[in-house]
Parts: C-alpha cells; sequence; structure tokens
C-alpha cells in the first residue's frame, strides 16, 4: 500500500509491479499519477487516523510504503505492531515527516554538523529567534515539502511574511516553524542511500541539486565532490539511517562548502525528486527499483555509475482545472537522442506545480554542464496548455 501517489510514488508503482506485486495507491484526490498504474486505489485524507487504519483493514497489505508527509504517521507504530512492514520502519517515518524531530536526533543526539537552528510557536517567539540566528535566516514549516512555505529572511521587515508564509505551507495540525542560519555553501547535494534487510548500506554516486524557492529545478549526476566532503557526507549518512532503522532508499541532502566543510540539510526516507535523474539509466538501478529490492528484502550487490546525466522539471505556469494537455513535445525530442521526457498524468495545473521532468544522459567522459544546458533547453520547450 502506497501513502501518496505523486510522481515518485508512479515509478515505484511500475518498478513494483514488474517484480510481480500487486499495490494499492492512496491519495487525497483521485487520479493522482500513480492511481493510473495501481492494481487499486483509495481516496481519503491520510492525516485522518481513523480512514487510514480502514484502508489497511480493508486491503491487509504486507507492505507499507509512506511517499508523503502529511500522514497520520503516529498510527504507523500500530500498523507495525499489527505485523505489517512500514517502509523504511514506522521510526524512521515518524522522525523524517518532522524537521523538529531529524534535526534533534542528527544535531544533538548523533553530534552532525548542521546549521544553528531554533523553533517557534508564535510570531514573537520567531522574532526571538532571528534575533539570535541574525539575518540572513531561513524560515521554514517543520512540516511540509517542496519548499512550501520556506522563506529566505534577509531583515527583521520580513519575519511577519514568513510567519505567515510558514504557517500557510505547513502540512498537517502543526503550527510551529523553524529558524535556521543561512549557511553559505559552495554546492548542494542528495547523496541517495540505500539500507538493506541482509546487507551493506550502499551510497549512490552525489547528485547535484538546483533549488529554487526550496524546491527543485534541475539535477544532475555526478558532480565533483572533494573525496574528505563525500566521505564525510556518507559518514553522516550512515549514521543517521542507522539510527532511524529499516530498509529502503533515503534521499539525504547535504551543504558543502570549501572552508566549513559539510552541513547534514535533511533526510527523506524514500526517493527522492532529486533522484529522477536515475531516470536517466545514470545507474544499474534507479532509485525506484533500488527502493523497491530494500524493501522487498531482495540482495543489492552494489551500485554501479553507469553514465552521466541530467534532469529538469516541467513546471505549469498557469491554473488549469482538468486535463492539462503539452506542447512542445515533438521539438524538446527532436534536439537530442539522448533526451527523454516523463509527463506526470497529473489531472489538474496550478502555477509552478511540477507536470514533468526531462532527463538526459550523456557518456561518463562528455561535458555535465553542456548535458545540462541540452536537458535545460529540451525542458523549456514543453509547455503547459487548456484544452482548446
Amino acid at each position: 500500500m502506497l501513502l501518496g501517489s505523486g510522481e515518485l510514488g508512479k515509478e515505484f508503482v511500475i518498478a513494483a509491479q514488474r517484480l510481480g506485486q500487486t499495490v494499492v495507491a492512496c491519495d487525497r484526490y483521485a487520479g493522482a499519477p500513480a492511481m493510473q498504474v495501481a492494481d487499486a486505489c483509495e481516496v481519503f485524507d491520510m492525516l485522518d487516523g481513523d480512514a487510514l487504519d480502514a484502508a489497511i483493514a480493508k486491503h491487509r497489505p504486507d507492505i507499507v510504503v509512506p511517499e508523503i508527509e502529511a500522514i497520520r504517521t503516529e498510527r504507523l507504530y500500530d500498523i507495525e505492531r499489527q505485523g505489517v512492514q512500514v517502509t523504511p520502519s514506522a521510526r524512521a517515518v515518524n522522525f523524517t515527516m518532522n524537521r523538529k524531530a531529524i534535526r534533534d536526533l542528527a544535531a544533538k543526539e548523533l553530534g552532525l554538523k548542521t546549521a544553528r537552528y531554533f523553533y517557534a510557536r508564535s510570531y514573537e517567539e520567531l522574532v526571538a529567534a532571528a534575533a539570535k540566528i541574525g539575518f540572513p535566516c531561513v524560515v521554514k514549516p517543520l512540516m511540509s515539502s517542496s519548499g512550501k512555505g520556506q522563506s529566505l529572511v534577509r531583515e527583521p521587515g520580513e519575519l511577519a511574511h514568513a510567519w505567515s508564509y510558514g504557517c500557510e505551507g505547513s502540512r498537517g495540525d502543526i503550527r510551529e516553524l523553524i529558524v535556521e542560519e543561512f549557511i553559505p555553501f559552495d554546492s548542494e547535494i542528495t547523496l541517495l542511500t540505500v539500507t538493506q534487510k541482509n546487507g551493506p548500506t550502499l551510497f549512490c554516486p552525489p547528485i547535484g541539486h538546483v533549488q529554487k524557492g526550496g524546491d527543485y529545478r534541475e539535477s544532475f549526476q555526478s558532480p565533483y565532490v572533494a573525496p574528505e566532503h563525500l566521505a564525510e557526507a556518507q559518514r553522516m549518512a550512515a549514521a543517521v539511517t542507522e539510527a532511524l532503522t529499516g530498509a529502503g532508499i533515503w534521499g539525504v541532502e547535504f551543504f558543502l562548502s570549501r572552508e566549513k566543510g559539510v552541513y547534514f540539510s535533511e533526510l527523506s526516507p524514500r526517493p527522492h525528486d532529486t533522484g529522477m535523474v536515475t531516470l536517466a539509466g545514470t545507474q544499474n538501478l534507479n532509485e525506484f527499483e533500488l527502493h523497491l529490492r530494500a524493501v522487498l528484502g531482495l540482495p543489492i550487490p552494489a551500485v554501479t555509475f553507469e553514465r552521466l546525466g541530467a534532469s529538469a522539471v516541467i513546471l505549469s505556469d498557469r491554473e488549469i482545472g482538468s486535463q492539462p494537455r503539452y506542447e512542445g513535445l515533438e521539438a524538446a525530442l527532436a534536439s537530442d537522442p539522448r533526451i527523454d521526457i516523463r509527463l506526470f498524468g497529473k489531472p489538474s495545473a496550478r502555477v509552478g506545480r511540477r507536470m514533468g521532468v526531462v532527463v538526459g544522459y550523456a557518456p561518463l567522459d562528455a561535458d555535465l554542464d553542456a548535458l545540462r544546458d541540452r536537458t535545460k533547453a529540451a525542458a523549456a520547450q514543453v509547455r503547459v496548455v487548456e484544452e482548446p
């Protein structure tokens, strides 16, 4: 049973069905991307614990795979006690769905280097926390995704907007924000980390990415990372995933600074949006296939790096209530034989919504920047339009 049926869930369902699995896809709205390829679906608000319990009782899944943050995660402990496998584990999902829990685990319990941070449950607490951190600082909801509710605050006069925007962007019923020190990093990476039931922890080649407003716009594999920084990131990723327990793929994010080293940023206990670059065949197994094998307890002897890859998102610039169409596919696909397009099949569009992704690849000895440019140029040719 998949809890959350977005574009990442869709690719996971495809991978699962290739290994003979039966999948029930759940989300708060009908026609979500993963529902289009699943064997069955359920529509309900996963913040409703009783509705979640009812779906479990109805379908009696062997494995529950959370794909989004907006879940009544404490119910997962009860589900796990019933003998249902929660991926990676109920503990992992509970900790990582809330920035407070994961940040305290990383910084206070494991001693990983993070940005300085404070929490704020009111506007007054936000003002006090920002004064301690200094400006600029970053304000985020404790529970959100895709950069929703996140602000870079440059001066005290911007705090009122950051408070209201952060509360509006928060998922679930938690009204609390985290205020972080702004790290002047040189680059940021996602380190896809695979924990296995009966095998060693594995690391995919690092994925560089570019974000806007906290939301991913492009990613590329594999950027250059100083060997000592990569080793430190792997050490941190292994420590935090071991502490959280369970088998699966984790998207562990880091800031890299030539002067100050490696900072742990965030962690997701599931395939990561920046990891869609692996759909370009950069590895022997893409991130969804890796997640599935780990979930099922199937062996993953190694992750091998096969070729350079890049991804660039296709965003909507308009509101479309139903059945969005796409123009420019022909031009984008004709631009390069090593370019491919994945449209997610979302039933509606809004301004800034991610509707698809372009992926491209090149030999390992090719120019990564040139590949990124070609991929972004192809994505720019695809437009989301309404029915005529």
